[in-house]
This record gives C-alpha cells, sequence and structure tokens, in this order.
C-alpha cells in the first residue's frame, strides 16, 4: 500500500457522519453474531502472519515469494471447490520482466450472487520509509503490509469450507501490489483481475484488506470507498458496530488512498478498502524493517476477520 495523488477523477463526498475516533483493546466483541457464523481465531490469524515472514520478502521474483505462492495453493487446494492461479507477465518501467500470480479460491462457485474479498500477497522490495540510505534498498518484512490482509482471508477461508456462506465469495490474493516505486509498477493483480474477470464470474461488490493487524488499529472510511461505494462502506462499518467494534471503525471519511481497489472501482465493481493509515507511532512502522509480527495483534486480526465474516454470514 502507497499513499499517492488521486487516481480517479471523480470528487469524493465527505458527507458521512463523523464517528468515534479512540483506540484501545480491539479484542472485545459484545454484539449479537449471526447463529451461523464459526467463530474466528485471531492467534490462528497471527501463526499465519509469522509463517509468511519467515519465507522473507515476498518480492516477485525472489525465493520468498516462489515459497509463499506454494504455501497458499496447498492451504487453499485443501479447502475450496475451487482454485485459480492466474500467472501473468508485467514489463515494468525500468524494462524488467515480472512474473506474478493472482490466487483465487471460490466458495459456492456456481452461486450467481457473488462477492470478491481481497488483500496483496507481495512484499514492498525496498523499505523506502528508512532514514538510512542502506537500509532503504532491503526489502521490508511484510507482517502487516501484505501479511495481516492475506491472513485474515487464509483464516476466513477456512471457515467458509467448514460452514458455506449463504452469497458466493471469492477469496482473491493478488500480486505485484507493492513493486512500485511508481504507481504504473503497482496495484498490478488487481488490474489484471479487473481486466480479465469474465462476466459470469464478475462479482457484485468487493472488500480489499490492507494493513489490518497493527497493534492500535482505527479504521475510517477511505475517500474513494465512501465517494464510489457508500452503500457497501455504511453496511460493513454497520456491521463492526453491531458487534461492538464502532470505536475502531468511525464513520468518518479521510483523504483517498490508492490501492488495490481502485482498478475493481473503474471498472465499475464497488469495493471498499479497510485500512488502516496509521501503523506503530506516527506511521513509523510502515514501509521500513520494523513491519514485524511483533507489531501486529491477534486482537485487531480477529477484529477484522469478524467483521467480514458476520458480513459474509448474515447474507452480504
Amino acid at each position: 500500500m502507497t499513499r499517492r495523488a488521486p487516481l480517479l477523477p471523480l470528487l469524493v463526498s465527505a458527507a458521512v457522519a463523523a464517528g468515534a475516533t479512540g483506540c484501545g483493546d480491539a479484542g472485545r466483541s459484545s454484539g449479537s453474531a449471526s447463529p451461523d457464523r464459526p467463530p474466528f481465531s485471531g492467534e490462528a490469524a497471527l501463526e499465519l502472519v509469522e509463517v509468511q515472514v519467515a519465507f522473507g520478502p515476498r518480492v516477485p521474483g525472489t525465493p520468498g515469494h516462489a515459497a509463499q505462492l506454494g504455501w497458499m495453493l496447498a492451504i487453499l487446494d485443501t479447502l475450496a471447490p475451487e482454485v485459480v492461479a492466474d500467472t501473468f507477465i508485467h514489463r515494468t518501467t525500468s524494462d524488467r520482466d515480472l512474473t506474478l500470480v493472482n490466487v483465487r479460491a471460490r466458495f459456492r462457485p456456481d452461486e450467481s450472487r457473488r462477492l470478491v474479498l481481497l488483500a496483496h500477497w507481495d512484499t514492498r522490495p525496498t523499505a523506502d520509509q528508512e532514514d538510512d540510505p542502506a537500509a532503504r534498498a532491503l526489502p521490508i518484512p511484510g507482517a502487516n503490509d501484505g501479511g495481516s490482509g492475506v491472513a485474515v482471508l487464509l483464516h476466513l477461508a477456512r471457515l467458509f469450507a467448514a460452514q458455506p456462506p449463504p452469497v458466493g465469495v471469492d477469496i482473491l490474493l493478488v500480486d505485484g501490489e507493492d513493486y512500485g516505486p511508481g504507481a504504473d509498477d503497482m496495484f498490478l493483480g488487481a488490474r489484471r483481475y479487473a481486466e480479465t474477470v469474465s462476466r459470469d464470474d464478475r462479482p457484485t461488490y468487493g472488500v480489499l484488506l490492507d494493513m489490518v493487524g497493527d497493534a492500535d488499529p482505527l479504521f475510517p472510511m477511505e475517500g474513494y470507498s465512501a465517494g464510489y461505494a457508500l452503500p457497501l462502506n455504511k453496511r460493513v462499518w454497520s456491521v463492526a458496530e453491531r458487534l461492538g467494534y464502532g470505536e475502531w471503525f468511525p464513520s468518518r471519511v479521510v483523504d483517498p488512498v490508492g490501492d488495490d481497489h481502485v482498478p475493481l472501482l473503474e471498472a465499475g465493481i464497488p469495493t471498499i478498502d479497510i485500512i488502516d493509515l496509521d501503523y506503530g507511532p506516527d506511521n513509523t512502522y510502515w514501509h521500513t524493517h520494523q513491519d514485524t509480527p511483533e507489531h501486529v495483534r491477534a486482537s485487531t486480526l480477529r477484529m477484522v476477520g469478524e467483521v467480514l465474516a458476520e458480513f459474509v454470514y448474515s447474507g452480504g
């Protein structure tokens, strides 16, 4: 994930009521839940973060990238009725060919009403927010930026396998989101999906997870999400409120962020971004070597996982 100038031409409306912005123990859930929803384990999700970081940086073309791809496919092949690995080549602005792979696990593939839940599984090849130029040239560990969203979605896949959801769900793990350094070499897997998804497989809407494991979480409504998919944004945030997580999902709108939901929005698929824009004190862990599992919390992963699971099992 990276912050950058707006990518879409529409002026995003901020006409959403302000919500609470405080933080605290995000591990509690005090609201009522769908009786069909299996429990989401934050501890199990955190273990999935740790496994990913142990592979090393998951930069396209590296051993860690190949190891993570095989690991994800092995897990999803045991859980989903249908798993698709879409391999494609991207020529970068520096004339390098990247081999990238989107992984899509389809639950209830014959269901016409579908939603896509997505996260990027690659990691940033440079720690561009480090102060030391030598450290800047090295890749980030990607525990939160990449690892957290993948972990939540892989654990949700376990839930969907144990208790089929009431709607069709595609879990989409996109590659090449964070390669960079500029936007021309980012969001590559999301662009590929938006350009190639068939009419029969096209989802009704989507939810993106990016940086969802911080110890001090806050998920306001991201500007593009609120501007282009406000009804969906409100539905998901109302689920968080009902579960007792409204404090961490305030209904105020923040600046738009270039991220993997943008290509889907441009393709006419309403998609929102659940994203925490302040990782660590003054955002000091973002795109640095501090993006490690010790700065990711099971309680935050559980909160986000419960919100998504409740949203799906209550019918989307």
